[in-house]
């Protein structure tokens, strides 16, 4: 069996970015530029794939807020100050605060909750969330493109050792597994 790193990338690259990006993100957005670069991936399919799971995602959890987020926000006691914080600069600033939300540490998956919850008007949010994911998914993706002059030469070397890393790690499994399989029988006989 012969594993094509590229073209695993090529069937399931967009998808994956996308579901990526929903959870996550800039690892993904990266790591789609970096294909980008390698021209596994189209520069404009990875980010309209990053924008869009980045977009489902704030969506999502957008959405969560409106529906839950008073009880999820009083369960956050030890972020009291981030939550207050922020709903001090969705009222001064909404527009800023929805579009920078991605770039601020610690409110990536938090803001759009605390935006939900402070019943910013859900077109205004979702237009706001389409221009914000567009402004970081160009960012990350772009910075994964070039970075891929850099990474590229590596993941060659990757690609070319991966089946022999592969191997390794699956005997190195294997062997915890025969342990862990004898140690239980071991103790199933001295307990009998």
């Amino acid at each position: 069996m012969h594993l094509d790193i590229n073209g695993l990338i090529t069937q399931y690259g967009y998808l994956a970015l996308l579901i990526g990006c929903i959870a996550e993100g800039e690892t993904f957005t990266l790591l789609g530029g970096v294909a980008a670069h390698e021209g596994l991936l189209h520069y404009a399919g990875v980010v309209l794939a990053a924008m869009a799971g980045g977009i489902i995602g704030d969506q999502l959890l957008y959405w969560i807020g409106r529906r839950y987020g008073a009880r999820i926000l009083r369960r956050l006691k030890k972020h009291q100050d981030k939550v207050v914080k922020a709903n001090r600069l969705i009222k001064q600033r909404p527009s800023l605060f929805v579009i920078g939300v991605r770039f601020m540490y610690g409110f990536r998956l938090i803001g759009p909750i605390i935006i939900g919850a402070s019943r910013l008007n859900p077109m205004k949010f979702f237009i706001l969330n389409v221009i914000g994911a567009a402004i970081w998914a160009l960012i990350f993706v772009t910075l994964g493109y070039f970075a891929g002059g850099i990474i590229a030469p590596w993941l060659h070397k990757l690609d070319q050792h991966l089946k022999h890393l592969l191997w390794l790690v699956g005997a190195i499994v294997f062997a915890f597994v025969l342990r862990w399989v004898i140690r239980r029988w071991h103790n199933r006989r001295a307990n009998q």
